[in-house]
């Protein structure tokens, strides 16, 4: 004799099976986001458009467990692990998901190693992802969860608060340093500049908008986009090839037209 199954036992029988509801594809909201971010999605297409983005273990994203200064937030990007994937790094583009202005920068590598150490502003705890693209057109993702005090995007900066900044506008520090990593020279950089948000009542955007490296003949070394979040005075490291010519240049501007123009001695 067959007994009719009741839901109950229906329920009770699929527990046994699965401690689990099955999640659908077509359900995640995350867009398969292994840091579970419902912000990764729109954040993936305000930086990439409708490309596809794989998420892989060859981009290192790198942060602090907690930044104590949300001004100031130490990151590396290397995506080194991609130099024998479609062709080589194309370019970088380093976004958070849960900043007010969420793109950060956009680097070209070029001669340099395809990774750059900086700092951020961040407004609170976010995930902090690295959108890399190979010469192949395809791009890969790294990611971090970075804990931060929070605010970092909202108050102005100290040489904003002193007026100093005016003073040391466009002004360039370099330094070049020998075998850091086999292979490469290191070239640690800042260019003063407030880097305001546009986020601070009564001060407006303004921010360096884009830095290259050439040399005399014109050939450009890297080339890099800034955005707001990138902190006051950005402190910016690079690595390039051991031999250099000896001597570069550090040419950009900002976004009210303003030129950094700098000579550096390798």
């Amino acid at each position: 004799m067959h007994l009719p199954v009741t839901r109950r036992h229906f329920f009770a029988g699929a527990a046994g099976l699965a401690c689990w509801p099955v999640v659908r594809a077509q359900d995640d909201q995350t867009g398969g986001d292994p840091l579970g971010s419902m912000q990764y999605p729109s954040l993936r297409e305000q930086t990439i458009g409708k490309a596809v983005a794989k998420f892989s273990d060859a981009v290192i994203v790198k942060g602090p467990d907690f930044a104590d200064d949300a001004m100031n937030v130490p990151l590396l990007v290397d995506a080194r692990g991609l130099s024998g994937t479609g062709g080589g790094v194309q370019r970088i583009r380093v976004a958070v998901d849960r900043n007010p202005v969420r793109q950060v920068l956009d680097f070209e590598p070029m001669k340099a190693l395809p990774m750059l150490a900086f700092r951020i502003r961040m407004e609170q705890a976010s995930p902090v992802r690295a959108f890399v693209q190979t010469k192949d057109g395809q791009w890969h993702v790294g990611s971090t969860w970075v804990q931060a005090s929070g605010g970092g995007c909202t108050v102005p900066g100290l040489t904003r608060a002193d007026g100093s900044w005016s003073r040391t506008l466009g002004q360039v520090q370099a330094r070049f340093f020998h075998n850091v990593i086999e292979g490469s020279r290191r070239l640690r950089l800042r260019v003063m500049h407030p880097m305001d948000t546009g986020l601070v009542a009564g001060v407006p955007s303004f921010h360096i908008e884009s830095l290259q490296l050439e040399d005399s003949g014109g050939q450009v070394w890297w080339r890099l986009a800034l955005h707001e979040p990138v902190s006051e005075n950005p402190l910016i490291t690079f690595e390039l090839p051991p031999q250099l010519p000896p001597s570069l240049r550090l040419v950009g501007r900002d976004n009210n037209g303003n030129r950094i123009d700098a000579a550096l001695t390798t």
